[in-house]
């Protein structure tokens, strides 16, 4: 297990002259990855909708980093907001070269319980917000003769797929065939583009809609991971700050992942939501919405 004191795999500064976006970085394992590249000497701009949250975290790490860090509110669905959040990026941090496509929503449900709205939501915040990113960064990278690199959060089941987290499942597998198509089209340009395969990080928000209570109580998520233990912040943390940095500038197209080899275990992360009761999807579906 990882300690605190000596969380950190790469040397001091290893991140020294990186200027990094992190999108959905207020929260989550965004706010985690971006610990990490502070620590590590990078200069962060985080985004997310919610400009809230985005302060306290951007007052936390600060505090407990000494890094400098700031944010910039967007939602990566609108191209306006996202080319602001550039624009801030370059005036805020200097220019760009790295770009973390992290903001994702998911939930649990049936497919045939969904409506297209709730589909739509997934879809365009997951697999629209990261190809608007990726699109305009990527242009300005290119017209600047910028060599930047792209670090995507995918999910297993985004080549196995999984029941009843489709539409997650859908975004995800776009958002891989978005880095490994680019990693070959614009690596002449000098772009890298890969991408980290999380298994169960638990954060506090997610896991809970992922798993409400009643759900917990019937399935354990531990019981699908070979080393019955979830993954740590900092572990994640570290694995994405070695991407990022100039050590693994021959990574290119690689999607890795961490999950303490869950998905050898079974493909699709949900496929055993088969077992649950029509009963329990209506108290689930009511915990989800927070009701």
């Amino acid at each position: 297990m990882i300690k605190p004191e000596t969380s950190l795999m790469l040397r001091d500064n290893a991140l020294a002259g990186k200027n990094i976006v992190v999108t959905g970085g207020g929260t989550g394992l965004g706010r985690s990855m971006t610990k990490t590249f502070l620590q590590l000497g990078a200069r962060v701009l985080i985004t997310s909708r919610k400009e809230e949250v985005l302060k306290n975290t951007c007052a936390e790490l600060e505090k407990e980093t000494g890094g400098f860090i700031r944010y910039a509110v967007c939602d990566v669905r609108k191209m306006d907001e996202v080319e602001a959040a550039i624009e801030k990026a370059w005036t805020e941090l200097g220019p760009v070269n790295v770009w973390v496509n992290n903001a994702a929503g998911n939930f649990i449900s049936p497919t045939e319980r969904l409506s297209h709205k709730a589909f739509d939501t997934i879809v365009d915040i997951v697999l629209k917000g990261s190809y608007n990113c990726t699109l305009a960064v990527g242009k300005r990278w290119i017209a600047e003769k910028i060599e930047g690199s792209f670090l995507n959060i995918v999910t297993t089941y985004a080549w196995t797929g999984s029941g009843y987290v489709v539409p997650s499942a859908t975004a995800k597998a776009g958002v891989l065939a978005l880095t490994r198509s680019l990693a070959v089209e614009w690596a002449k340009y000098g772009i890298r583009s890969n991408a980290i395969a999380p298994g169960p990080f638990p954060t506090e928000g997610a896991w809970s809609r992922l798993f409400p209570e009643e759900l917990a109580k019937k399935i354990d998520p531990l019981a699908r991971i070979p080393l019955k233990r979830f993954g740590e912040h900092p572990e994640l943390g570290n694995l994405a700050a070695f991407l990022v940095s100039d050590f693994a500038n021959f990574m290119n197209g690689e999607v890795v992942t961490i999950d303490g080899g869950e998905w050898l275990q079974g493909g699709g992360e949900f496929n055993n939501l088969e077992h649950v009761p029509a009963p329990m999807w209506d108290i689930i579906e009511k915990a989800v919405r927070g009701k």
